[in-house]
């Protein structure tokens, strides 16, 4: 094997050498029973991202100007509590949040109904956790939602 080859599998990943030697892993969601496009499809991770940066956006803004009456360190520590009392009160209730609304996306259960309140609960708290939300299968379905048995589609 070349030199250049072998440096070339390590950095593109396990997944594009396993390709180059003639592995199919499918779409995102193929082996969820999942669309391979639009609504029903696996949410993309920039767009679950961009909804989370959303809600926290506004759990940080609403902290800062109702609940810390502009003091930036009781801002700080209220925010986390916040962020997870509206994820977990949207999610339960309506199946998103703001920031999901805005980029199109809503958490479903894997036979398509919404979330329960217990799914809801526990999603949120290991989200708030953050690594369980950080690791991913191939997928790329959080360990967060692969626990409570939920995946975050497109709307």
């Amino acid at each position: 094997m070349d030199s250049r080859e072998a440096l070339g599998s390590w950095l593109d990943g396990p997944k594009a050498a396993a390709e180059r030697m003639g592995a199919d892993f499918g779409y995102r969601g193929e082996r969820l029973g999942r669309p391979r496009s639009g609504p029903g499809s696996m949410a993309g991770p920039l767009r679950r991202i961009g909804a989370l940066c959303v809600d926290g956006w506004i759990a940080s803004l609403i902290a800062y100007g109702t609940l810390a009456h502009g003091d930036p360190a009781k801002a700080n520590l209220l925010s986390l509590p916040l962020f997870f009392a509206m994820s977990a009160l949207l999610l339960s209730t309506t199946g998103t949040s703001i920031g999901k609304r805005l980029f199109g996306l809503r958490v479903v259960r894997l036979d398509g109904g919404r979330a329960s309140i217990p799914q809801a609960l526990l999603r949120t708290v290991l989200l708030c956790l953050v690594v369980p939300a950080a690791v991913w299968d191939r997928d790329q379905r959080g360990l967060h939602d692969k626990a409570v048995g939920t995946v975050e589609v497109r709307i």
